[in-house]
């Protein structure tokens, strides 16, 4: 591609400069080709070099690919210091359920908005920004061009749960007694879904084929290597913080959507009445103004709404606030994980899922976005994947609350996965 060879171009006379022996910091941005722009997921799909990163955010208007890692980062605190150091870095990764993360400050990264774009080239020393350098011009002589991503062809050989059906019964079981002994008021139960594929799955072509159908939702992959990922189509936000200016919301409660527009306007509107529904959604937006109390002030609880997606409708609640200060450490740790993907109160919650679920969530029900001193913006990594080869591990749970019924928790994890799995083969195929 020749918009490819000029941009490499300027940007290796950008690195003969004279860079000093020195430690610190330097961005080269150039404006990138509407071409390039258009194809950032395939021209990441062509890229040998890792870590890899793509976010796509659910409004369609801004998409990046990050590639390599100069920094990495197992923390937010460690990432929060390191952005007040160098305020000029934007990091983009994951944060894992868990509480560890990964958090790039990559090598190159190519955001576009409103299909404008750029790219920044990153170079950090703590000994010498020439010898950054130098290895950077290394590193772009290995970029590719961006080529078409081949369709998804996959046979699913073999398909496991955790936990099967009688096992999962069971421990809704166990939640609703732990509820009516006033433990609990809500617990998510989630459920692992091992699929066994015939040959290894590309994880990009998974990503392209989910962007296309999943509409008004977070797009994410992060490829640890040529043959592992970790990528999802979320709809929920977990936080836009801008300056001081924090956007969250209660994403809670689901009904089954439909093709026919009749009928799923009727299940909207029985969502919006329910009680089940409506309580569970109610549980979630009371612990986010409780836990933003000390940290937000003018906290402001917008009317409910209900967001329709390809398979599933959720109630949501949008909220807003003043933070005292933009610290998204801060903000991580009061609001993840949410009680709509762990429970309430949260540590009991926690406690209880790692006692009953027989699974890791890890990066699953975490988070997935970037942070810099500005601005930064983080998804809940739900409607997730983890491919590893031939094997994908597959995620969905259920907000368990009083009057939960196992067979109906059961069809919405069911119907939730679906987001992801009817991508592979026909439905009723597995």
């Amino acid at each position: 591609m020749e918009q490819l060879s000029g941009l490499l171009r300027q940007l290796r006379q950008q690195l003969e400069q004279d860079f000093p022996s020195a430690a610190g910091m330097r961005q080269i941005t150039l404006p990138i080709p509407d071409r390039l722009a258009a194809m950032l997921l395939e021209w990441l799909a062509a890229q040998t070099q890792f870590p890899q990163f793509y976010w796509r955010h659910r409004d369609t208007q801004q998409e990046a690919a990050v590639c390599g890692a100069v920094r990495q980062f197992s923390h937010p605190l460690q990432a929060q210091a390191f952005l007040h150091a160098y305020p000029c870095a934007r990091l983009w990764g994951l944060n894992a359920f868990d509480d560890s993360a990964l958090l790039l400050l990559p090598r190159v990264e190519i955001l576009s908005r409103s299909g404008k774009g750029q790219l920044t080239l990153n170079l950090f020393s703590e000994s010498s920004l020439h010898e950054d350098a130098v290895t950077a011009g290394r590193w772009l002589d290995e970029l590719r061009v961006a080529k078409p991503i081949a369709a998804l062809q996959v046979k699913v050989q073999s398909v496991l749960h955790q936990p099967e059906r009688p096992a999962w019964d069971a421990m809704l079981h166990d939640a609703l007694k732990a509820i009516e002994n006033q433990q609990l008021d809500k617990v998510v139960l989630a459920r692992s879904t091992l699929l066994t594929l015939a040959n290894p799955l590309f994880a990009p072509a998974l990503m392209a084929a989910s962007c296309k159908v999943n509409h008004l939702c977070y797009h994410f992959m992060m490829r640890f290597d040529a043959h592992s990922a970790f990528l999802g189509s979320s709809p929920e936000r977990l936080y836009l913080r801008e300056g001081q200016h924090l956007l969250t919301e209660a994403l809670a409660g689901t009904v089954a959507s439909h093709t026919d527009e009749r009928q799923a306007r009727a299940l909207a509107q029985w969502l919006l009445q329910d009680a089940k529904n409506r309580q569970e959604n109610l549980l979630v937006v009371d612990d986010i103004c409780q836990r933003l109390q000390g940290g937000a002030s003018a906290v402001d609880v917008l009317p409910p709404e209900v967001v329709r997606l390809r398979r599933v409708q959720h109630l949501r609640r949008q909220i807003e606030g003043q933070l005292n200060r933009g610290d998204d450490a801060d903000c991580l740790q009061r609001l993840q994980p949410t009680a709509a993907v762990a429970g309430l109160p949260r540590q009991a919650a926690r406690d209880f899922i790692r006692q009953h679920e027989p699974f890791s969530r890890h990066w699953y029900a975490g988070s997935a976005g970037y942070l810099s001193i500005a601005q930064s913006e983080f998804c809940v990594a739900l409607r997730s994947t983890q491919i590893d080869g031939a094997q994908m591990q597959l995620y969905a749970g259920a907000g368990i609350v009083s009057g939960s019924d196992p067979a109906e928790e059961w069809q919405e994890i069911e119907n939730k996965v679906a987001g992801l799995r009817t991508l592979l083969q026909p439905e009723g195929g597995f």
